[in-house]
């Protein structure tokens, strides 16, 4: 019985696996929409380093982004790729859930979505889309 009750001391002693909150954001110099992006994101408790870059094509190539889910920053974390506005919630979801994908896209900087508040407060309805290992897409996530 002693054996048990340490093991099971030891186990509850145990690190616990947990979803990473360190996020690598790649954007241009002068994005104000991507800084805001960023505020959002470390607003829900990720850790976000930035780096600034004239280019992100080379980035989001080596990450695998196709050219037409293309934004205006790529970040990266937990094994996974963000192309643009993505929200914190899809990226606690996507890191909870761990698909078979290469991450997770918002094209085309839909207003209201993370960082592009507007101050009339117009949203565009839009989707968060799995960017899956072969290319394609597939709905992730509805907003708005």
């Amino acid at each position: 019985m002693a054996a048990g009750t340490a093991a099971l001391a030891l186990a509850a002693c145990a690190p616990v696996a947990r979803a990473s909150t360190e996020l690598a954001v790649y954007k241009t110099p002068t994005c104000g929409c991507c800084t805001a992006w960023v505020d959002h994101m470390r607003a829900a408790g990720f850790e976000a380093r930035v780096t600034e870059l004239a280019d992100l094509s080379a980035t989001r190539r080596t990450e695998g982004v196709p050219d037409a889910l293309a934004s205006c920053h790529t970040a990266l974390i937990g094994g996974y790729v963000l192309e643009g506005h993505v929200p914190a919630e899809d990226v606690r979801r996507l890191l909870a859930e761990r698909p078979d994908a290469l991450g997770l896209a918002v094209p085309a900087m839909p207003l209201g979505s993370p960082g592009m508040e507007m101050p009339d407060g117009r949203k565009d309805p839009y989707e968060t889309l799995l960017i899956l290992k072969g290319g394609g897409t597939r709905v992730f996530a509805r907003h708005g």
